[in-house]
């Protein structure tokens, strides 16, 4: 019995394949890229020193976007309100040994211009998973752990540069009106 040689069982599962990327291309499919951002500049504030989530948020930004650190040079300001990351007990044994973790990540944010118009108001975003823990397995579930927060924030990012998207389709907000002191006080 001859055995087929490795590179024709390569083009073989190639020719195989052309005809389902041909129909794939056909219909319309195509892979998610990420969001084109309109804005150029983009400040991201109200977020704790060496935050995680600002880092997933700076990582996300597509190439072309560039993180300001004055509100003055944005094009539009990221305001994080909340920005919190849970570690909540889920189920534990009748011996009060932790069997399951439930990991949330939550930011809080608000999208506005730098002359104040608010884009968007306070929107909350979180996510969830669920950790099976095994004290026997510690060190590997704290690694796990830190895996599923860093997918969680990466999702989190992603929603957040397509609210921005849309959130730039949307018309512009009138400027806020003067507050009645400022107002006196012009000649």
């Amino acid at each position: 019995m001859s055995v087929p040689h490795p590179t024709r069982r390569a083009w073989l599962l190639g020719l195989a394949a052309a005809p389902l990327a041909a129909c794939l291309g056909g219909c319309g499919f195509e892979l998610r890229r990420p969001p084109e951002l309109p804005y150029t500049r983009i400040a991201l504030v109200g977020f704790a020193p060496r935050s995680p989530m600002e880092l997933a948020l700076r990582a996300a930004l597509p190439s072309s976007a560039e993180v300001v650190q004055s509100t003055a040079q944005a094009e539009v300001v990221l305001t994080a309100v909340d920005d919190r990351t849970y570690r909540i007990v889920a189920a534990s044994t009748t011996a009060g040994q932790v069997r399951e973790f439930r990991l949330r990540v939550q930011l809080k944010f608000r999208l506005s211009r730098p002359d104040g118009r608010v884009l968007l108001n306070d929107t909350e975003l979180q996510r969830e998973r669920d950790l099976s823990y095994t004290e026997t397995a510690a060190l590997s579930k704290q690694v796990e752990e830190e895996a599923l927060l860093q997918e969680m924030r990466e999702d989190l990012a992603q929603q957040v540069l397509r609210m921005l998207v849309v959130a730039a389709r949307k018309p512009l907000p009138p400027l806020p009106a003067a507050s009645p002191a400022s107002a006196a006080s012009a000649p």
